[in-house]
Parts: C-alpha cells; structure tokens; sequence
C-alpha cells in the first residue's frame, strides 16, 4: 500500500487525509483518515501543520495545498484569507521540522488534479478546475500535468479583472471576478442576502430570487467563457457551493455560457460538469502532488 498524506489549508480549516494512492478514490469512504483542524494565522501556520502531521500517523509521501500565490519552492507569497501571509516559507520549514520533503502547491492547483484523476475530469486531456466558493479559485491540467506557470503563480483565475470600475476585491484591485461570481459576489447581487436564501427562493419561484441568480450566473458564465477563448479546453469542472445546487444553477450558467462564447456556433465547446469530490478534493490532490510533480 502507498499511503499518501495530503493537507488542504483553506480560509477556515486544515483538512488532513490518508489515502492509498494506489487505487481510484471514488468517494470519502476510500480515505483511510481524516484530520481536521481550524486554519491559524499565517505566523503559526507551519506550527498547525506540524501537529495535523503527527495525527495522520504513517505515510510514504506527504502533500500540502495553500490558498494564494506559492512559489515553485513552496513560500506563500500571498493568500487573501489568511491574515499575515507574506512570504511565508512553508514548504522549507515544514520539511525541516518532520525531516523529509514535503510538496507545497496552491489549493486550487491540487483540487483540479485530484478532480482530473479520480473526479468529474476523468478523461480529459485539457481541463480547468473552477471553485466556486467564498472566493475562486483555480487549476489547469494539460496532458496530465498541472500547469503552474515560471514562478508557480498560474490559475489564479478570480483575479481576472473583469470591471475594472467595479467593487473592491479582497486582493486590493476593483472588479475581480471572484467579486462578482463567488459567494460573495451572490451575496453583493442579493443585496446582504445569503446564497443558501437565494437559491432555496429561487426554486421555489420567486422572480426577485431568479432575477438574482440569473445576474449571478452570467459573471460566472463570462469567466468560462474568457477561460475557454484562451484555453480551448475539452472540459470545465466547476466546484464550491454551486456543485450544491447544480440543479438549478448549471442550466442557467450553460445557457450564458454559450452567449458569452467567442463564436459559438463554429467551434466545440467544452463540457461543463460539476466537481465530484467535493471538500475533499484539495487533500486528496496534495497526497496525489508527488506522484504528478514536476519539480
């Protein structure tokens, strides 16, 4: 058995798994265990991390996803949901402290390659990974690798200004996507209302909660769109809370979709699905990273 760690730090939890990286992960019944503890402060961050490691007991290998920009050697430049991450050197530190080489890489990166190997992106050759959730994150796997760009910084999709005289993002620039088609961004359309409000509204038909969601669901919609013109991917896996309520939000996403496609008639568009694996992705992806690594 190869058992594989992986961690996944996200705004609010570090979620620790096990798994045998030998077999297909077709649901959470296939980790072997799970840890979880809430997420520090970027300056005890390595010190959280180290003690979610010595829960996990034995493994062969061990894989870390950190939200923000991470360097190909694993510093945390930057993350918008952990407060104080500059130039955090968590892939340095952290393999110092247990004695071995731990894989750092950004948590949208290993969602999408946990998503490509044993999630909704089984089969494709070229796909993007979208989380739709208090923010966006993203991930890009072409022929089998992640694509993580010179400094290790690509994917970062929530960023693409897409208004520049639009609301302030977490990052400090206006009119990033993730202001509009996350969470957040529901919640912005929806005047202060919650997302879960909003969607429950809407399948039950009322016109203000539709209205809402159908403005929602073209800025998400326009950032496909924008990924797909530059990418030409064969698929789209979209996560976070939307994967939730699939049933009423992807028919309206694929039809502003097609709107919003550079000349749709005349080319193949890509499939859209729906992530699989849920909150487990990022975890999963980290104890698959060093199988995939390239570095």
């Amino acid at each position: 058995m190869n058992r594989a760690a992986g961690i996944d730090v996200g705004g609010t939890k570090c979620l620790g798994v096990v798994l045998d990286a030998d077999r297909d992960i077709t649901s959470e019944h296939d980790i072997l265990l799970q840890v979880r503890h809430a997420t520090p402060r970027a300056d005890k961050l390595v010190d959280a991390l180290e003690v979610l490691v010595g829960e996990l007991g034995d493994f062969d290998t061990i894989g870390v996803g950190v939200p923000g920009l991470i360097t190909l050697d694993g510093v945390m430049r930057a993350s918008p949901n952990i407060p104080g991450s500059v130039d955090v050197a968590v892939g340095a530190e952290l393999s110092r402290r247990l004695g071995r080489r731990v894989f750092i890489d950004n948590d949208g990166n290993l969602s999408a390659l946990a998503e490509w190997r044993f999630g909704a992106g089984r089969g494709s050759t070229n796909m993007w990974m979208v989380t739709l959730g208090t923010g966006i994150g993203g991930g890009y796997v072409l022929n089998g690798a992640v694509q993580r760009g010179v400094n290790g910084f690509a994917g970062e999709v929530g960023h693409i200004v897409v208004n520049p005289d639009g609301p302030r993002c977490t990052c400090g620039r206006k009119g990033c996507w993730e202001v509009y088609a996350s969470g957040r961004g529901l919640k912005m359309l929806a005047a202060g209302e919650s997302g879960e409000s909003v969607i429950n509204r809407a399948r039950a038909g009322e016109a203000d909660a539709l209205t809402v969601l159908e403005a929602w669901s073209r800025w998400v919609a326009i950032g496909l769109a924008s990924l797909t013109n530059v990418s030409d991917p064969d698929v789209i896996v979209i996560g976070g809370g939307v994967s939730e309520a699939a049933d009423i939000v992807m028919p309206i996403v694929r039809r502003w979709f097609v709107e919003s496609l550079y000349s749709p008639e005349q080319r193949q568009h890509p499939d859209l699905r729906v992530a699989q694996l849920g909150e487990h992705a990022g975890a999963i992806g980290a104890a698959l990273m060093p199988q995939f690594s390239t570095v």
